[in-house]
């Protein structure tokens, strides 16, 4: 088969011959990998089945003694219409199977068809079932912004609106099957947000993380695989590969943009296939985890331009979050600041230093193109050299300097917005600069040196202007 799924739901199998009942649970386990099977041979059972809850599909035989087939089917589609049903007929009837799709049947099969024919159609009718159920999840708390764990989440210090969004739909897909891809720039926090979608998802196992950028192919394959002793020169031997550590967990590929292509085809097929080979063996494993991958990398742009491979790409998105950087969330900079600065004090064995006023706006200036974790080195860097009771600026602005330097003129500068566009008559230049000398007095808390520097001037022009100002 295609795909092999393991759903949060049971299956029923509702027939009147118990000996096809155990065929077809043998079927959907050997072929699908399902092993979440209930079976009831007496159709006049078959609701109060449904009524204790779990069931969220049913394969339904047509021609039962009691209630026939579809009789039980209008029934489930009355009393419980969010539970698909597959009927599985031992006659190929036009006629029926048009009037048992009517009727709400999700999709009809015959008994003498290859056993392809019916797990693809169970595996079609779980993912739709998955896929209802995960937008009701995600409207939901989408709608609500209420987080069920907000536990979970303790480890990422924000108070944005967007982040709490993200928050929330990591809540609703975290117990989904299929696999999550996180995106964002180097330092926003992706592996904190694969952190928090494993603790939620319930899975009893690890969370396994392998960085794969600069792995080859064949360093790839035997990480994540694993291999039998003989498989290579040097495997003395066997080997566990983190796809088998990570059984019942969670798989996290970090940097999965620097893939390369015959890597992107093996990860593929054990998403496709839920199964794997070790290096040098015959027998297949199957895959245990779910799987979360994460890339800085622009993944669509990567995919127009070749380099990755669409069906692949199409395959990982099915559920997605994109972490936004430090400088769209600036709000952050202030608790991320009193965070750090703690964890500082903490590790460094010295007490929690004062930060001086101002220092929250001026960082608020700087566009962290490392995000979350430059401004994590520049508070500890800042606190290892602190002495005082008041945390010194002086190694905050060096660095903040530092850095820009390093990018130097080519380092593309973001779209301002114009301030006056919206006067209906302008100020004169002076009246323009007097407002601008006050509003970076007013953020920097009367701090002139903190004042210069936000607009971009010397302390003596500073001064000067307000000589001039007050004169």
């Amino acid at each position: 088969m295609s795909e092999n799924v393991y759903p949060g739901f049971g299956i029923l199998l509702v027939d009147d011959e118990p000996d096809w009942l155990g065929s077809l649970a043998l079927t959907l386990e050997t072929y699908g990998g399902i092993n979440n099977i209930k079976t009831c041979s007496d159709s006049r059972e078959v609701l109060s089945l449904l009524e204790e809850g779990g069931i969220g599909l049913v394969l339904l035989d047509m021609t039962m003694p009691h209630l026939s087939g579809e009789e039980v089917l209008k029934q489930i589609a009355e009393q419980h219409p969010e539970i698909a049903v597959i009927v599985v007929s031992g006659l190929n009837q036009v006629e029926t199977a048009v009037r048992c799709m009517k009727l709400g049947a999700f999709d009809y099969c015959v008994k003498t068809d290859e056993a392809d024919r019916i797990v693809g159609g169970v595996l079609r009718a779980i993912r739709m079932v998955e896929m209802r159920s995960e937008f009701q999840e995600v409207s939901s708390r989408l709608i609500s912004r209420e987080l069920s764990h907000p536990e979970a989440f303790s480890s990422i210090v924000t108070a944005d609106r967007s982040m709490l969004d993200i928050f929330s739909y990591v809540e609703a897909v975290a117990k989904s099957p299929q696999p999550l891809l996180i995106t964002g720039e180097s330092g926003v926090g992706k592996e904190l947000i694969a952190q928090a979608a494993h603790r939620l998802s319930g899975c009893r196992g690890k969370l396994i993380t392998v960085n794969v950028a600069g792995l080859d192919d064949t360093v790839f394959a035997d990480t994540l695989f694993g291999h039998v002793r003989g498989a290579f020169t040097g495997a003395d031997q066997a080997r566990r590969g983190m796809v088998e550590e990570a059984a019942d967990g969670t798989l996290f590929l970090d940097e999965i943009g620097d893939l390369s292509i015959p890597s992107q085809v093996k990860l593929l097929r054990l998403l496709q296939e839920r199964e794997y080979f070790p290096l040098g063996c015959d027998l297949p494993k199957r895959l245990r985890a779910r799987v979360i991958v994460a890339t800085h990398q622009n993944l669509s742009a990567k995919e127009s331009a070749g380099s990755f491979r669409r069906d692949l790409y199409y395959r990982l998105r099915t559920h997605r979050v994109q972490i936004p950087p430090l400088r769209e969330r600036r709000g952050d900079i202030a608790l991320l600041l009193e965070h750090f600065l703690a964890e500082a004090a903490e590790t460094l064995g010295k007490k929690k230093p004062t930060p001086p006023k101002g220092l929250a706006q001026f960082l608020g200036t700087y566009s962290f193109p490392g995000n979350v974790r430059e401004l994590k080195a520049m508070v500890f860097d800042a606190v290892s050299v602190h002495r005082d009771r008041m945390l010194s600026m002086d190694s905050f602005v060096k660095a903040v300097d530092s850095a820009q330097a390093e990018a130097g003129p080519m380092q593309a500068a973001a779209p301002k917005q114009n301030p006056f566009s919206g006067f209906d008559e302008l100020p004169t230049f002076s009246d323009a600069a007097a407002f601008l000398v006050q509003e970076a007095l007013d953020r920097a808390n009367g701090n002139q040196t903190l004042a210069a520097r936000l607009l971009g001037i010397s302390q003596p022009a500073l001064s000067k202007r307000l000589k001039m100002r007050h004169g």
